[in-house]
């Protein structure tokens, strides 16, 4: 009898399988089973650099084994391998190999790497955060600013300034100097839009900073805040001046940072939201997501708020009006409908005024000074009134739509709206002095640094051909 139940129990289990993988043949909805491998050893290769980096760079060290890679056995090697020939392996890494004085420093563990770790190499692991991020804003910020910022455009800038300044948030596109080495002009750089040699884009380590890739480091509102701050795009003030930022001062020691990825839940492990659990965080029925180009309503960062499929630079691959329910899962985490219909009411209509009131009529106006000849085309910022026009959206606008947006007051009036009117009533004025006394603006003849590369790379806009 027993052999009978045996035989009767593989019979069905073969059975079983057949049934399983003819229904996939014929596309039926069958889940798809993981499969989970972890691998304890590691290679001598992969233990020469522990052991040599241990002495020479105990920082680094001390960063990969406190990480959950080293828990589970993820080395160096993994991150960096790379093949002989890629354009981005270390040539001088190998010399670290011809070293009678290391114990390591011998051919029999030498192997290509490279230092620029890149989303396609943490794709091995990582695939479908690799995709969501290449998707995003986030990774397609230099093919988005070079079509709209006339900082590049009209090379109102140097190259180190861009350099120093906006390329290590937007990210450079990476290359070497002809001596085989990183050109220091691109590299080091973590931009969240770099161009990498490999053909990826972005880095992980903007927000992961190498080499703990803290999933709680992301999640934190600083992390966020290395780019998101200043005067043009405040976030990080705006969201400390929030209620939200306001909990999170006041319990953030008390937050669940560590959770799972994908199991991080608001009432659970943290009491109010940081960027991360608005934007990229899970909720409800909403996944987590690497693209910040989703659950957005309103494309409020550039010059008129549009929706974020319709904006030209870059159009998103979303319906605003699905992305918009995600939010309001999201928000419905901690509100009620009243609430977030309430808020989402009273910023569509700040973005509907910012349009309407303030960035249309200037727009307006600024074109018949060009025009009428009465300011000059060919460079932008050399004439006080591009500048007026450019702060009064690129400053002062979007810090109203964002403090709107986040539940700022403070951002949304005084640092917002009120310098809106300041700035929309200083031009207005210049503007229609000009044309009443048909009077060209003066020009800056000597305006400092304007000596940027104005061709646009072809790295970056091959990709979109």
């Amino acid at each position: 009898m027993r052999r009978y139940l045996i035989a009767s129990t593989l019979v069905a289990g073969v059975m079983g399988l057949f049934l399983a993988g003819n229904a996939v043949a014929q596309g039926q909805n069958v889940p798809k089973v993981k499969e989970f491998r972890l691998e304890r050893s590691m290679p001598k290769e992969a233990v020469a650099c522990i052991e040599c980096h241990k002495i020479v760079h105990p920082g680094i060290f001390g960063d990969w084994a406190n990480s959950r890679h080293a828990s589970a056995n993820v080395t160096c090697y993994d991150c960096h391998k790379a093949e002989s020939f890629d354009p981005d392996v270390s040539k001088e890494h190998y010399k670290q190999y011809e070293r009678s004085d290391m114990k390591y420093g011998s051919k029999d563990y030498r192997v290509p790497v490279t230092a620029v770790v890149t989303p396609k190499d943490c794709s091995r692991c990582h695939p479908d955060e690799a995709k969501q991020y290449a998707r995003s804003k986030h990774s397609n910020t230099l093919y988005i600013i070079w079509q709209i910022d006339p900082w590049l455009n009209k090379g109102m800038n140097s190259d180190f300034e861009r350099a120093s300044g906006c390329f290590h948030c937007h990210g450079t596109v990476v290359k070497k100097t002809k001596d085989g080495g990183l050109d220091p002009l691109t590299w080091p750089n973590v931009g969240v839009g770099r161009v990498n040699m490999d053909g990826s884009l972005g880095s992980c380590t903007s927000c992961h900073t190498r080499h703990r890739f803290s999933v709680m480091e992301a999640r934190k509102p600083e992390a966020c805040g290395q780019c998101h701050l200043g005067p043009d795009h405040p976030q990080i003030e705006i969201y400390m001046e929030s209620k939200h930022g306001d909990i999170y001062t006041a319990f953030g020691d008390q937050y669940n940072w560590n959770a799972a990825p994908g199991t991080w839940s608001a009432g659970v492990d943290f009491r109010g939201p940081t960027c991360a659990a608005c934007h990229m965080s899970g909720g409800g029925t909403v996944l987590t997501s690497h693209d910040v180009t989703e659950r957005l309503a309103w494309e409020s960062q550039a010059p008129l708020s549009i929706r974020p499929e319709d904006f030209k630079p870059f159009p998103a691959k979303v319906n605003h009006e699905v992305e918009r329910e995600k939010m309001k899962q999201i928000c419905e985490q901690c509100h009620g409908d009243e609430w977030v219909d309430g808020q989402f009411a009273m910023y569509d209509k700040v973005n509907e005024e910012y349009n309407e009131v303030y960035f249309k009529p200037a727009k307006k106006m600024l074109g018949e000074l060009y025009e009428k000849g009465l300011l000059d085309k060919s460079k932008f910022f050399d004439e006080e009134l591009e500048v007026e026009y450019y702060e009064l959206w690129h400053h002062e606008g979007r810090r109203a739509r964002f403090g709107a947006a986040m539940m700022a007051p403070d951002y949304a009036w005084w640092h917002g709206f009120y310098e809106c009117k300041k700035r929309y009533n200083s031009f207005m004025e210049k503007a229609r002095d000009l044309i009443e006394h048909n009077k060209k603006a003066y020009k800056a003849t000597d305006y400092p640094n304007a000596t940027g590369n104005t061709t646009r790379p072809a790295e970056v806009f091959d990709k979109y051909k």
